[in-house]
């Protein structure tokens, strides 16, 4: 009769921690930083394959890993968003709940699975002041930190995070902020440990725009980002870009931010509700003649 091997738990964890983390050092890195105008996501992305997403009107995501497992990770944060927003307010969808709910998903993946997930995933939230903007990092065991205005995933997250800690300035604006991002990602990964350099298609940039009723989320590509990359300011955004990519249209100014679960309607007649008529008997074509 085969007997099996005995392993520690702590042994196991321990397994587990350095699979994961490997998995996750050799994809490509991400940035996500707060500027004046809201929150920056950029991630180093040679696919067309999307790393930087939205979850719902004022909250972002952004992953580094295995792009099977955060996707999944993604469309169920898009599903409970959606599903809260509905069935009570657009205001009980908050960042903090939903990373709430990926750390309770990939804690309980890490300790009951065989295999964990290599993933690293950013639920980002912008406030209506800079102050008020949320960064939340969840890692594959389920852990989740607060981060203090920016945070570098995957790679070498550490020598990222030392660029952006010495030289991160939340007034700054978006084209500052996006140079900053391409410098901290350009400073590792070079032959001995030199900077390199990353072009414009190898970027995958996006913002939580605080001036924008509704959606926030915005991508940024094609000719906007360009005039970013080269010092210019912000591009509106347009339905064709001149460079051909398709960006999201603005919303309407009147576009509704709370739910009608949210307002009392009980005794105001609908918006487009006509008076009734009055019972009456209508005359036929043959009446009176």
């Amino acid at each position: 009769m085969a007997m099996q091997f005995y392993a520690s738990p702590e042994q196991v964890q321990r397994d587990r921690s350095e699979y994961a983390r490997k998995g996750i050092a050799r994809g490509r890195s991400a940035v996500v930083l707060t500027y004046e105008g809201g929150i920056l996501l950029v991630a180093e992305n040679l696919t067309s394959l999307r790393k930087i997403s939205e979850l719902y009107d004022k909250i972002g995501f952004a992953a580094v890993g295995r792009y099977n497992e955060f996707e999944s990770l993604r469309r169920a944060g898009v599903r409970m968003a959606d599903l809260n927003g509905y069935s009570y307010d657009r205001r009980d969808v908050t960042g903090r709940a939903l990373a709430n709910a990926y750390t309770q998903t990939l804690g309980a993946i890490f300790t009951e699975t065989q295999k964990p997930y290599e993933v690293e995933i950013c639920v980002a939230q912008v406030g209506a002041t800079p102050e008020s903007d949320e960064l939340y990092r969840i890692t594959y065991d389920g852990s989740v930190m607060d981060e203090p205005g920016f945070m570098a995933m995957g790679g070498q997250a550490e020598a990222i995070s030392n660029v952006l800690r010495s030289r991160h300035d939340a007034t700054a604006d978006v084209a500052a902020a996006l140079a900053l991002a391409v410098e901290a990602l350009s400073s590792v990964g070079g032959e001995n440990n030199t900077p390199r350099e990353i072009g414009e298609s190898q970027l995958e940039v996006a913002v939580l725009d605080r001036s924008r009723k509704g959606r926030a989320f915005r991508r940024i590509s094609g000719a906007a980002l360009t005039t970013l990359l080269g010092g210019g300011k912000d591009v509106p955004e347009k339905e064709v870009g001149e460079a051909g990519d398709v960006v999201p249209p603005a919303p309407g100014e009147d576009k509704p931010t709370v739910s009608a679960a949210s307002v009392d309607l009980e005794g105001k007649p609908a918006a487009d509700e006509t008076p009734a008529k009055k019972p009456g008997r209508s005359k036929g074509p043959a009446e009176g003649s």
